[in-house]
């Protein structure tokens, strides 16, 4: 076996003095001291101390401006206009039963005096059949004949006159009608929205006059959702009843930068509930929304305008109005106990806006956590510092613990 060379021997002497030395230093190395783990301090968060109390509702909703009432005035008769009055145009205010447009009556006070001529000329005949029918019953009784035939006594030839006279009578009645007709009105005061004939045109029966609304009433129709439906005592419709309770409305509007109100009442809902949104639609009333008011001094509600609208609700018991951080996955709060642990508390909303939550099932005097905890788990302990006391009003000021 060869012997190692004075290299080899060198680097077998480093290493084992290389082993030695860190065998010794594993040996003289102190051992570490244990030492007790610290715990990190509880969470500090505010809280609020729930005080139910009863809460009148107001739910709010929006639509547009809408006439109870809007029809086409229809010509009955053909001629040329003659003449319109002088608020026939597009936005002009009428008066019940006035008229706006007339129609040539010539033609038809023609018809109204022959239909007089026709009443009187049957009127004579039938005079004459009269003085025939007494006649021919005193030569029947100077026969000593109690019985006498009919034909004889002229009954039929009576009655053919007295029908002619009512088909005469008739006749001038029409023709009566016709002649009225063609002054052209509505059955109500309102306004024109759209004219489809004017001064010098020739209009048929059936024609299209004129696109009017009613300025009595107008309405909103004001969609709900199931929840919002049921804070409301929304009118019922039964087959054979209704309901008298119309809740008040008020709608806002701003024109310019300025803000607008108008009172109103909802007084019926939608026939059905609209199947592609599932909303309630309730039907709100305002009168006489055209009529200046001095004191107000606020533009007409005119037709097609977009409104706020806030609904008088019920009267909710024990209703507690929370902040918006305050509650957890739509329907939770977090509570504590007597430890200062938290635990989730579902509660009923029964109304939420964009910086809270009105609730109830909330005990008088349970602490709510109403900062944000993002990784809430329950039993977690936490430190209470403040306190507000919360009820169906705004948050109260803060007091310190």
């Amino acid at each position: 076996m060869p012997l190692l060379s004075r290299k080899g021997r060198i680097t077998i002497v480093v290493l084992c003095l290389g082993l030695l030395l860190i065998a010794s230093l594993a040996m003289l190395k102190s051992k570490p001291q244990r030492e007790p783990r610290t715990s990190k301090p509880p969470l500090s968060v505010d809280f609020i101390s729930a005080l139910p109390a009863p809460l009148a509702v107001t739910v709010l909703s929006q639509g547009t401006v809408a006439p109870k009432r809007e029809i086409d005035l229809v010509s009955q008769v053909a001629g040329r206009v003659v003449s319109v009055a002088g608020q026939y145009a597009n936005g002009g205010f009428f008066n019940a039963d006035e008229t706006l447009l007339q129609v040539e009556p010539e033609d038809y006070e023609f018809s109204v005096t022959r239909a007089k001529a026709q009443v009187a000329k049957a009127q004579e005949q039938v005079a004459l059949e009269k003085g025939r029918s007494r006649q021919a019953k005193r030569e029947w009784r100077e026969l000593g004949d109690k019985t006498a035939n009919a034909l004889f006594l002229r009954q039929p030839q009576l009655n053919s006159a007295q029908a002619s006279l009512e088909s005469a009578q008739a006749d001038l009645k029409k023709a009566l009608l016709d002649l009225s007709r063609t002054a052209i009105s509505a059955p109500f005061p309102g306004r024109i929205r759209q004219i489809f004939a004017d001064l010098g045109q020739y209009v048929s029966p059936g024609a299209r006059i004129a696109k009017v609304y009613s300025t009595n009433i107008v309405e909103v129709r004001l969609p709900l959702s199931d929840r919002q439906a049921a804070l409301i005592q929304l009118p019922t419709n039964y087959q054979n009843s209704q309901t008298g309770n119309y809740p008040s409305v008020t709608l806002r509007s701003s024109v310019g930068e300025l803000s607008y109100e108008w009172q109103g009442k909802i007084v019926r809902t939608d026939a059905s509930i609209d199947i592609e949104s599932r909303m309630t639609y309730a039907v709100a009333e305002v009168k006489n929304p055209f009529k200046a008011d001095l004191s107000l001094d606020r533009p007409p509600l005119n037709i097609g305008l977009f409104v706020q609208a806030e609904i008088s609700g019920k009267t909710i018991t024990d209703a507690v109005t929370l902040p918006k951080d305050a509650v957890y996955k739509g329907n939770q709060i977090l509570v504590l106990n007597q430890a200062d642990q938290i635990n989730y508390q579902k509660i009923s909303v029964i109304q939420t806006s964009k910086d809270s939550v009105t609730a109830v099932g909330i005990t008088r005097g349970t602490r709510i956590v109403s900062s944000r905890i993002p990784l809430a788990i329950a039993g977690m302990k936490v430190l209470p510092k403040k306190q507000r006391l919360v009820g169906n009003q705004s948050l109260d000021e803060e007091v310190t613990l």
